[in-house]
């Protein structure tokens, strides 16, 4: 018997592969330094786990409604409207099991076969697939690192076509790191403003921002553009709360707002009751942690690029948010090592995680083979250490 077409091309995860296979080297007693999934090394927050323990406590364990409890909707709201000085009723903020189920369920209801969705390259690897199985094409358009890794309206113009359905703007940028100002959001809503686009705000990594920049949301510009802007966020990065599968979808359109609800509810129903608490306590308390864990990224973002002005011939992308460095390693493509010869990203990683003991992903993955991409939500030593065995690899090649 043979599986359903849909599902028949689409690839597993790459990163949760190789994160995977990591952990069973360092099972069989290797050292391997990860530099791989994008997961805060940080515990979840005591007063999170608190909250958690008297769910427990006081019964909490039953279903809740699909779309979330109401408290935890109104807590996403209320913060939106703190942050971005946007309003929406709680009824317009769903809860999901991060906000990967958020997308996959947008996508789901809001994409017709042959449907396009605009997908600036270098993208989060699961963007095109969950647009594959929802019947949808992703239209990928390459945005290059001399130009910040940022699509700008000229690209924008020359992608829409009349089978355009939505596009996706995921600033900071897993997996590059890139922040769109609100000068450059502008310019993509010349565009967007008048079309009949949704636009993807994948902001799951708002929190976290360098260099004194401010988060912006392509929503605040105008009521056109509020109206059509889907928000993505989850609880994951900002609180380290990865495993509890807690995320949030907010829209302006009921009628949106209500297909997702309703595919949840035939899915997955709501996200776990002990978690939905625990996400409450996240929200509705200080964000002083959040801040701190900011900074705390921001120094071992500057370990990293000391690494990397170390190694003549790459090129390492400054983030400006989030926790990854995409570097352009093309220049020591072609050459060799024991007679092997590094042809793309694939082999370098390979090379890497053999004779460096360092374990990165392709930048293939994400669009960009000439790239790899690096997470540094781990100890500064980790990262000290991954930077020299980098640079002592890399001296082995051969021309």
């Amino acid at each position: 018997m043979m599986v359903s077409r849909r599902v028949r091309h689409v690839p597993p995860s790459s990163t949760l592969i190789l994160a995977e296979k990591v952990k069973q080297l360092k099972a069989e007693g290797i050292d391997i330094i990860s530099l791989t999934v994008g997961e805060p090394d940080f515990d979840t927050p005591a007063h999170i786990k608190r909250a958690a323990v008297e769910a427990l406590e006081q019964g909490f364990t039953k279903y809740t409604a699909p779309e979330g409890i109401t408290d935890l909707r109104s807590a996403v709201t209320e913060l939106i409207s703190r942050d971005l000085g946007l309003t929406y009723g709680w009824r317009n903020t769903i809860v999901t099991n991060g906000s990967k189920q958020g997308i996959y369920n947008f996508f789901q209801v809001a994409l017709n076969p042959g449907d396009e969705v605009i997908v600036p390259s270098p993208y989060w690897v699961s963007y095109p697939p969950m647009i594959q199985l929802s019947g949808g094409i992703p239209k990928i358009v390459e945005t290059l690192q001399e130009e910040g890794f940022k699509l700008d309206s000229r690209k924008l113009k020359k992608a829409i076509t009349r089978k355009t359905k939505a596009i996706i703007i995921n600033s900071p940028s897993n997996p590059t790191g890139a922040v769109y100002t609100k000068e450059e959001l502008q310019d993509l809503a010349s565009v967007l403003e008048g079309k009949p686009i949704w636009i993807v705000s994948d902001d799951a990594y708002s929190k976290i921002l360098f260099d004194g920049l401010k988060f912006s949301s392509i929503a605040q510009l105008s009521k056109k553009l509020f109206s059509k802007t889907v928000i993505f966020n989850t609880c994951s990065k900002t609180y380290a709360m990865t495993g509890w599968r807690v995320g949030f979808v907010t829209g302006a359109d009921d009628r949106l707002m209500r297909a997702i609800g309703i595919l949840q509810s035939q899915s997955t129903s709501g996200v776990n009751a002990i978690a939905q608490k625990a996400a409450l306590a996240a929200l509705n308390s200080s964000q002083e942690g959040v801040l701190a864990m900011a900074k705390e990224f921001d120094r071992r973002r500057q370990v990293g690029l000391e690494g990397f002005s170390l190694m003549k011939e790459v090129n390492c992308f400054r983030p400006q948010g989030a926790f990854y460095f995409f570097a352009d390693f093309s220049k020591v493509y072609r050459r060799s090592y024991k007679g092997n010869r590094i042809k793309n990203s694939d082999d370098l990683c390979s090379f890497f995680l053999e004779e460096a003991r360092v374990a990165v992903i392709p930048g293939k993955e994400f669009g960009s083979d000439k790239h790899v991409r690096f997470s540094f939500a781990t100890s500064e030593e980790n990262i000290r250490q991954a930077m020299i065995r980098l640079q002592e690899a890399l001296g082995k090649l051969r021309k």
